[in-house]
């Protein structure tokens, strides 16, 4: 994988002021991180870094970092210069706005070409599936990233699968992607990646029918009805007074 040089500048000042105001100067604050040594805080231009961002590598770029020395105005006019230094890079995290979506900072990692890291690539699907396409069935993504570990020069842009042949029921598993032969997945063999399962219908059960069936429309009591209601009271009630006054037999 090809190296993307990256200007960079020592930064003196820290704090969140300070941040604050390389962010409205249209710069990145950054820190460059390497195992048992000292971060270095530093600085990069905005349009510089979103530009590295758009490369084929994405986020998994590897990038020359060029960071240009302190410059330091001392007492009498002298200029003191701190020495310049260039780092192979990864991003190890960006940080971004909850709701702007702009760049707040910027976590590099310092690596070695000849050391092996672990990165995490996209999983990225071809074609359209048969049982989605013919059958009405629905494509899932169970996984969409794929935890590596390889040396920095042979990170893949990305791991491809096409997905035409499957059916209703099919399901790809991490140990049936293509994974290159010095790229090792630091996930389970067995993990799902996609699946088509079958369209959803909706069911109704013998209770429900049931129930919408005993379901009937509210009578509507009109005045005619509800004089015909009165009569058949009357009526009830008469015939109880003429079994009571009915005499007993002997």
């Amino acid at each position: 994988m090809e190296k993307i040089t990256l200007n960079a500048q020592i930064r003196e000042d820290t704090g969140k002021s300070a941040s604050r105001r390389l962010r409205n100067n249209y710069t990145i604050p950054a820190v460059v991180y390497k195992q048992a040594e000292k971060t270095l805080p530093i600085q990069v231009k905005t349009t510089d870094f979103i530009h590295i961002l758009h490369t084929a590598a994405g986020e998994n770029v590897i990038i020359s970092l060029k960071i240009a020395p302190l410059v330091k105005t001392l007492p009498g006019r002298q200029v003191s210069k701190s020495s310049s230094a260039i780092k192979t890079v990864i991003i190890k995290e960006i940080q971004y706005h909850p709701t702007k979506e702009n760049i707040l900072h910027i976590d590099f990692q310092e690596i070695s070409l000849t050391e092996k890291i672990t990165v995490k690539v996209p999983i990225v699907l071809k074609g359209e599936a048969v049982g989605v396409k013919t059958e009405g069935g629905i494509l899932e993504q169970m996984t969409k990233e794929l935890e590596i570990e390889c040396l920095p020069t042979k990170i893949p842009e990305k791991i491809e699968f096409n997905i035409e042949a499957m059916k209703i029921g099919d399901i790809v598993h991490v140990k049936e992607l293509e994974i290159p032969a010095d790229v090792k997945a630091l996930v389970d063999s067995e993990q799902a990646v996609v699946s088509v399962s079958p369209p959803k219908v909706e069911e109704v059960t013998v209770a429900e029918e049931v129930a919408e069936e005993a379901i009937e429309e509210p009578e509507v009591i009109t005045e005619k009805k509800a004089e015909e209601r009165k009569a058949e009271a009357a009526e009830e009630e008469e015939a109880k007074k003429k079994e009571g006054e009915r005499p007993e037999s002997s």
